[in-house]
C-alpha cells in the first residue's frame, strides 16, 4: 500500500485535476464506488480481461444465501428489522474481499468497507433504521477493521451518476431483490457518496479519488475506460 506522504501527494494531484502517477512494480487495491445502478459491475467486467487485474465483485450470492436466508431481500423488505444484521454481515464479506491475497498486480473491488460505513450504515442511521447503539457498534467494528494494512486502498474510482439515471437502470435490469427499491433511497445514497467523495466534508478519504462521469451509455463508458485506463489500473496500461 502507498505511504501517507504518497497518498497526500496523489490526493493533491486528483484535487487539482492533474494526472495521477503511481509507483511502478507495486501491488494495488482499487475500489470501484458509486450508487446502486451506476455501472460498477460493468466496469469490473470490462477490466477483468486485463492480465493485470483481479476483479472481485460484490458478494451478492453470499448476501442472498446466508445458510438458506436471503439477507438482502430481508433488508429491502423490512430495513428497520434487518439493517443492523445485514450491515454486520456486509462488513464481514467486505473484509473477505479486502484481505484476499493479490493474484495479480491490481486487485479491483466492487465497493469497500469504507462505502459500507460512510454511505450505507450512515444512511441507515440517519433514517433511523438502526439504533444509536447499533450505529456505535458498527462504527467501532469499522474503526478496528480499517486499522489493518490489508483493508487499505490505493485508489477510489467514483462512478458518478445522477440518481435518476441509476434508478432507470435498476428498473431495466429487474433484479428480484431490487424490485422494491424506492427512488428516495437512491437519492439519499447519491447525496452520501457526494458528501464523502466530492465535498469531503464529513468523512476522511482513505485514498485518492478518480471521478468518472457514469451518466453515459455503455459505448461511451468504454471509451472513458480506455482514455483513463492507466490511471484506473495504477500505471498499468493493458
Amino acid at each position: 500500500m502507498l505511504g501517507s506522504s504518497e497518498l497526500r501527494r496523489l490526493a493533491s494531484k486528483v484535487a487539482g485535476n492533474e494526472e495521477i502517477i503511481f509507483p511502478k512494480d507495486r501491488k494495488f487495491t482499487v475500489s470501484i464506488e458509486g450508487n446502486i445502478g451506476c455501472g460498477k459491475t460493468t466496469l469490473l467486467e470490462y477490466f477483468k480481461k486485463s492480465a493485470y487485474v483481479e476483479a472481485i465483485k460484490e458478494p451478492v450470492q453470499q448476501w442472498t444465501n446466508v445458510q438458506g436466508h436471503n439477507a438482502l431481500q430481508l433488508l429491502y423488505d423490512n430495513p428497520s428489522r434487518w439493517s443492523f444484521s445485514f450491515n454486520m454481515y456486509a462488513q464481514l464479506t467486505r473484509v473477505q474481499m479486502h484481505t484476499k491475497k493479490h493474484s495479480k498486480p491490481v486487485k479491483m473491488l466492487e465497493r469497500s468497507l469504507y462505502s459500507t460505513r460512510y454511505c450505507f450504515v450512515e444512511n441507515d442511521f440517519r433514517n433511523k433504521t438502526i439504533t444509536d447503539l447499533e450505529y456505535i457498534i458498527l462504527k467501532e467494528w469499522f474503526e478496528f477493521l480499517t486499522q489493518k494494512d490489508e483493508t487499505k486502498l490505493d485508489l477510489i474510482v467514483y462512478l458518478r451518476a445522477a440518481p435518476e439515471v441509476c434508478y432507470e437502470r435498476i428498473k431495466k435490469r429487474s433484479r428480484m431483490e431490487e424490485s422494491g427499491v424506492p427512488f428516495e433511497l437512491i437519492e439519499a445514497l447519491h447525496d452520501l457518496h457526494e458528501e464523502w467523495l466530492i465535498d469531503q466534508t464529513t468523512f476522511k478519504l482513505p485514498a485518492p479519488v478518480l471521478v468518472l462521469d457514469a451518466n453515459n451509455e455503455y459505448q461511451q463508458m468504454t471509451q472513458i475506460y480506455e482514455d483513463r485506463r492507466q490511471e484506473i489500473l495504477c500505471g498499468y496500461n493493458s
